[in-house]
């Protein structure tokens, strides 16, 4: 039989998850680990909350809430929309780890207030700022219904550990696969003209001959370069980076 450990380790516990969680949660800056609590917070900073059920040697919930400016940087990169659960999913799998060997189900994005009280509802949840300087940036919420003494023992190292796990919070992204596209011109048509393509009809694009083609990703435009032919493959060699300001419709 597995038994929960006292408020006091659990409080721990969720320090140390929350360690494990910071060390790669996507921020601007570096985030610290506030002080736990198992009351859920009066203020909760504006955002956007994914939450995860884990499941294997522990059994329970994490909520991850990230500060709004962070979740409109995702949602407006210039590598077009990120998913926000997959964007964190690093940070929930960190976290739910600390418990030990567990399955993370796919998170689900949700409003703040319902998922910490949902959270809040189990009876046995934690709650962990997550700091830039004096600002709560950030919050994790947790809740696990089973654990045990081995549990402790990860959760102590992982807390030891987290100052030397730290890194810049994107790179958790680094390997999302994006869709890049080469245009090489835009025109605009009526619908009886489209309908009168055949093969051989010549369409006049909005670029003079030369000019340099776009590059796109996720369908934004990024870079501009010149169109050169690789091992008989069309490639573009790039020739300028355009800013998300630059960016036309």
């Amino acid at each position: 039989m597995t038994v929960l450990p006292d408020t006091s380790r659990r409080l721990d516990l969720a320090r140390a998850a929350a360690a494990a969680a910071v060390a790669v949660l996507p921020s601007s800056q570096p985030l610290e680990v506030g002080v736990p609590t198992s009351t859920l917070p009066e203020h909760l900073p504006a955002g956007q909350a994914v939450t995860a059920r884990f499941t294997g040697t522990a059994t329970g919930d994490i909520v991850v809430l990230v500060a709004e400016d962070l979740a409109t940087a995702l949602q407006q990169s210039p590598f077009g929309p990120l998913d926000l659960a997959s964007a964190v999913r690093s940070a929930i799998e960190s976290a739910a780890g600390v418990f030990g060997p567990v399955v993370v189900e796919p998170g689900q994005q949700m409003e703040p207030s319902v998922a910490f009280s949902a959270i809040a509802a189990k009876g046995d949840a934690m709650f962990v700022p997550l700091l830039e300087g004096d600002q709560t940036r950030a919050a994790i919420g947790i809740s696990v219904r089973a654990g045990g003494g081995e549990t402790a023992r990860v959760a102590e190292r992982v807390a030891d550990a987290a100052p030397s796990l730290r890194r810049a919070g994107l790179d958790l992204l680094h390997d999302v696969e994006m869709e890049i596209s080469a245009e090489l011109g835009r025109t605009r048509m009526s619908v009886r003209e489209l309908l009168s393509l055949a093969p051989g009809a010549v369409v006049e694009l909005d670029r003079a001959a030369g000019s340099p083609a776009d590059l796109l990703v996720n369908g934004r435009l990024i870079a501009r370069g010149e169109v050169v032919v690789i091992d008989e493959n069309f490639g573009i060699r790039i020739t300028d980076i355009v800013s998300p300001v630059g960016e036309r419709g």
